[in-house]
């Protein structure tokens, strides 16, 4: 049973890293879906999850080292 329980919170700390890692677009993303199944316009929230994932890949682009690793970690 402790296995279990230790699978559980390995995956649960997991699912945060992953979550705090994609952070805004996946936070847009459910605010979206949020508003679709509440029968409301989903389209600034849908539009900002793009916007969103466009940073983060210009972001991913940006080659870090140690001279600059800090800069521009939000």
């Amino acid at each position: 049973m402790t296995e279990y329980i230790v699978v559980v919170a390995v995956v649960a700390v997991a699912a945060i890293g992953v979550y705090s890692m994609l952070g805004q677009t996946i936070r847009n993303q459910t605010a979206g879906i949020a508003q679709e199944i509440s029968g409301n316009d989903a389209g600034a929230a849908l539009n900002a999850a793009t916007s969103s994932a466009s940073a983060a890949r210009s972001q991913a682009n940006v080659r870090k080292d140690l001279k600059n690793y800090n800069q521009d970690n939000h």
